[in-house]
């Protein structure tokens, strides 16, 4: 309280005012740093807001640093709100009064800035159709000049890293787990705090196994001919196959084919399986089919074995 008197009469004075009430808090205000959202979009801005809970009269002080670069206070900035294009780590803390009285710091928040390079994510080998077995690369790639700068990159999937890392590509064995959407972005190495949108989502889709089909145009090789087998491989949207041979449980010496034909003069009993990639995949073995030789002058199908008894049977009668 407090009351007045003249500078020339000591003996007059006013009453007593009404009691002031003064309550002091016992600890220091901590201020509360928001954001409207953490990403700032291509070209754009975000909003900081801070604030100090109860009491006004505050100004504030807007502090900015890097995982490389040291705290800085952000120049003529002692707005409640203000709109930042940079990525970084920022804080703030409110001011009042003189002397100035400060709050304590607010926590940090992470800012990123997205950058309008797109990236997409490609498969190698790039089969339309791949199997349960098979060893794929998923490449993450930066377009749009993104040659010239070394990137990070952040993988989204079931089968990738989640942390940023170095290399652009994962590669891994195709399991049942391993269907879904992949998605990657970049970063710049030497800027943490920006980074490019997710790209769109690439969705692997892991096929069963599957099996070899063997054909043969003639089961009878003509004397002095052949006759052609044909491997496929089932479904017909797979690609990228070469074709191995098999008689009798061992490997026809050839070179393995692509157009999955091969001409048989042998009599026995073949097989064939499709394979690709690096290392090879291999599908399920073909059904068997027997090949058999025709001898001029019968005019029907003979083993090898059953064709030279006949003829030495005869030749004994003759003898005889």
């Amino acid at each position: 309280m407090c009351k007045s008197r003249r500078r020339d009469d000591s003996y007059s004075s006013t009453e007593w005012s009404e009691a002031f009430t003064l309550s002091a808090s016992t600890y220091i205000p901590r201020a509360t740093l928001t954001a409207g959202t953490t990403i700032i979009p291509v070209g754009g801005s975000v909003t900081l807001t801070c604030s100090v809970q109860s009491s006004d009269g505050w100004k504030y002080e807007w502090f900015r640093r890097t995982q490389t670069t040291s705290e800085g206070k952000i120049r003529d900035q002692q707005n409640r709100d203000i709109r930042v294009s940079q990525g970084g780590i920022y804080s703030c803390r409110g001011t009042r009064g003189n002397p100035v009285y400060y709050t304590d710091r607010s926590d940090d928040v992470t800012i990123e800035i997205t950058f309008s390079n797109k990236v997409v994510v490609k498969q190698q080998p790039n089969w339309p159709q791949i199997f349960r077995g098979e060893t794929i690369t998923l490449t993450c790639e930066v377009q749009e000049g993104g040659e010239t700068t070394e990137w990070e990159y952040e993988w989204r999937g079931p089968r990738t890293p989640t942390q940023w890392t170095h290399n652009n590509d994962v590669t891994f064995r195709v399991s049942e787990s391993s269907s879904g959407d992949y998605m990657c972005k970049s970063r710049r190495r030497d800027d943490s705090y920006s980074s490019t949108e997710w790209s769109e989502a690439f969705t692997l889709s892991a096929s069963n196994k599957p099996k070899a089909k063997l054909r043969a145009d003639n089961t009878a090789v003509p004397v002095g001919g052949s006759v052609t087998l044909t491997c496929s491989v089932n479904p017909s949207s797979s690609s990228g196959w070469k074709y191995y041979w098999y008689r009798d449980n061992t490997t026809v010496d050839v070179v393995p084919t692509s157009n999955g034909q091969i001409n048989v003069s042998q009599e026995g009993l073949y097989r064939c399986r499709g394979g690709r990639g690096n290392p090879v995949y291999y599908t399920e073995d073909s059904q068997e089919i027997q090949i058999n030789t025709t001898v001029s002058g019968f005019g029907c199908e003979r083993s090898s074995f059953i064709v030279p008894f006949i003829i030495g049977l005869v030749s004994g009668i003759i003898v005889v």
